[in-house]
């Protein structure tokens, strides 16, 4: 009986190879229309159209064993091979190899991508701009620690744009070569994720423990790898990368924690129905009473639902001189936002128009 099922398996994987290899054949002459309109080769609105569609068509059987979460991770690998072959790109992002940049990279783009690791965020935004690499992807906030300000102030002094974004859910695990956790004598992590793990140091007596910040997670494991009185709190595939063994997993203080990244590059999307738009703000004599609650007001009478505001000290301003950056909801070719951005234009810096994550848990 088994044998038979296995034979019926592999007839159905050789239709699904063939079906797939007829689909490449379709992307590679779109690759080639694409590139003699140099049109953007990524586009997640269209990624997010086909997404929708089948999530649609698998609604309507009821018996199938599909969820959106298997659907998209399935169709994420598709797309990534499918933008390969139209243009191979490299993509640089906040490593190092293991880190959650990384996996938020590899979510979008794929392993056949060509990653480019670099070891801070600015140095992501200038591979970018020098044509090194096509797209950058880096971390913007975290639903428990906020935003990350080194990303918010490289956006509003670059051409750069984000042309999309990716929620993560973030996973701590503790890993350690020590024998028992009363020999540990460091631990490394990144120091936000300190900070996201309190209650489990606290239970497990290591709030004492000397902590090592360090440039990111994935460092933390590599470091305790080489140091069998340390332990490193990491991602459990920063962990398995440096063969170090996990003691501990999902030990974040919240269930629900998760990092919003983004994909910065050089190009415009097209509007799609489930846009958002992102705006660096710089209103002059800010300590001037009312200036921020008018410039709030004209967003609201023109029916533009803001989702975020945040303040940041300006990069060379006066002591306590801020700019603001809010996302909203919709296109900067939707009329309503034009109107808005022709009455603010000497206000207002353009970050990115692109297409809302869908808050679907990505399968790593």
């Amino acid at each position: 009986m088994i044998q038979q099922l296995r034979q019926e398996i592999d007839k159905i994987d050789n239709q699904i190879l063939t079906l797939l290899s007829q689909r490449m054949e379709v992307v590679k002459q779109i690759g080639e229309e694409k590139r003699s309109t140099q049109t953007a080769i990524y586009r997640p609105d269209r990624e997010r159209e086909i997404l929708e569609r089948l999530f649609n068509l698998n609604a309507m059987h009821s018996n199938s064993l599909l969820n959106k979460e298997a659907i998209e991770a399935i169709y994420m690998e598709i797309f990534a091979v499918s933008r390969n072959l139209e243009l191979p790109e490299r993509i640089a992002y906040l490593g190092p190899l293991g880190s959650y940049t990384h996996q938020a990279a590899e979510s979008r783009f794929g392993a056949m991508s060509h990653y480019l690791s670099m070891n801070h965020i600015g140095a992501v935004f200038k591979s970018v701009e020098t044509k090194c690499a096509k797209y950058g992807v880096v971390p913007i906030e975290n639903n428990k620690n906020g935003a990350v300000g080194e990303t918010l102030d490289a956006l509003a002094n670059t051409s750069l744009k984000i042309v999309a974004e990716v929620i993560l859910p973030i996973h701590h695990s503790f890993a350690t070569l020590a024998e028992s956790l009363h020999s540990i004598k460091r631990i490394y992590s990144k120091d936000i994720a300190f900070g996201q793990c309190l209650t489990f140091l606290n239970e497990y007596n290591l709030a004492e423990v000397e902590r090592i910040p360090v440039d990111s997670t994935a460092k933390a494991a590599q470091l305790a790898k080489n140091d069998p009185e340390s332990g490193a709190i990491c991602s459990h595939i920063a962990a398995n990368l440096h063969a170090l063994p996990v003691l501990f997993e999902h030990i974040e203080d919240i269930s629900n924690n998760k990092t919003r990244f983004v994909i910065i590059s050089d190009f415009k999307n097209q509007p799609s129905d489930a846009d958002k738009t992102s705006l660096a703000v710089d209103l002059a004599n800010t300590d001037k009473p009312g200036v921020l609650a008018c410039f709030l007001e004209d967003i609201r009478k023109l029916g533009i639902n803001m989702t975020k505001i945040e303040s940041r000290p300006k990069t060379g301003g006066k002591d306590f001189e801020f700019h603001f950056f809010i996302d909203f909801d919709g296109h900067i070719d939707n009329p309503h936002i034009q109107s808005f951005m022709q009455l603010h234009q000497d206000k207002v810096k353009w970050l990115g128009s692109y297409v809302k994550a869908t808050g679907i848990p990505l399968v790593l």
